[in-house]
């Protein structure tokens, strides 16, 4: 099939184009326009109108969420919502007939407390970039009549809502933890016990294989791991491949949240939005997209998901 993915060059659509690459033609929308890898050609967002016969649309491209409250909120709007537009619109009218967009478990919830987050919770996201992102499903849901399920001239369409991804080349929050346990700095959170889930980029990269090669229900899929793991399970992961042992601090909670505040107004690496990512409990059901693909189980496992990105820091960062 002919495969179009927008922001093929980030760390999704690179990890994507290596499981695709191999059984179908693929073209990307982006930013920027290096020559990749499997890639046929990579087209700019103003040639848009200019591309046929695509058979699948993969949406990735988005702004990120902000841990450092540096980006404008309408800049959230012009490229998570105002993106997804454009590009959805012209799904409709183009040849292709599945679309797979990317939002996020942001949309949903900015913190799930007690129990798993589901595809049947109401929406209620905080801040611009989960606002985004639910207005971004708004749109496509508006288009679909209001109903998930629908179809539109024999299109199907999925909303993909992830936790936090992770794997090899993945520079997020994670990559920040392994950079404190690496210089043997020890880790002041540990009075916080927490549960969340994470999702794998090779689970994700097969999710995406199986929506786009089998007969599946249009419809919001969440995404994750089959387990959940503590931040202080990470720790002794990461210090157990760096051989060393592990310091946990189990410090005063409110101490570490003032500490936290502090951090947010002096922009410093521990911040309000870093802190609450780290320690709580977020943890997300997968039922549904495994019972959609007829999967017992993921892949692979949570931990083994983050052994391999913890294994990809430590080379990198020699």
């Amino acid at each position: 099939m002919n495969i179009l993915i927008t922001g093929i060059h980030g760390f999704v659509g690179s990890n994507l184009t290596k499981q695709l690459k191999e059984k179908h033609n693929l073209y990307g929308l982006d930013i920027i326009s290096p020559e990749k890898d499997g890639v046929k050609k990579t087209f700019a967002w103003n040639e848009l109108s200019q591309i046929e016969d695509i058979d699948v649309i993969i949406h990735l491209a988005g702004k990120a969420h902000d841990v450092e409250n540096k980006a404008s909120i309408q800049a959230y709007f012009d490229i998570n919502t105002g993106l997804t537009q454009k590009i959805f619109d012209y799904f409709l009218t183009s040849s292709a007939k599945k679309f797979i967009y990317f939002s996020s478990v942001k949309a949903v919830a900015d913190y799930v407390g007690t129990g798993k987050l589901t595809e049947d919770a109401k929406p209620a996201p905080k801040g611009a970039y989960g606002e985004s992102k639910i207005a971004a499903e708004n749109y496509i849901l508006g288009k679909l009549n209001g109903n998930e399920n629908n179809s539109i001239s024999g299109k199907e369409v999925y909303i993909l809502r992830p936790c936090m991804i992770h794997g090899p080349g993945n520079k997020g929050n994670l990559n920040l933890l392994y950079r404190v346990v690496e210089k043997g700095i020890p880790w002041p959170l540990g009075g916080f016990d927490n549960r969340r889930s994470f999702t794998s980029v090779d689970n994700l990269c097969c999710i995406v294989n199986g929506l786009v090669e089998k007969k599946i229900p249009s419809g919001i899929y969440h995404i994750a791991d089959d387990e959940a793991l503590s931040t202080n399970e990470l720790i002794q992961v990461m210090c157990e491949m760096l051989g060393k042992k592990s310091h946990i601090w189990r410090i005063n909670k409110r101490l570490m949240k003032k500490c936290a505040d502090i951090g947010t107004m002096l922009h410093l690496p521990l911040n309000s939005m870093r802190l609450q990512k780290l320690t709580e409990n977020y943890m997300v059901s997968n039922d549904k997209i495994k019972w959609a693909l007829g999967l017992e189980k993921m892949p692979v496992s949570a931990m083994e998901g983050l052994r391999r990105t913890f294994n990809s820091f430590k080379y990198a960062h020699k």
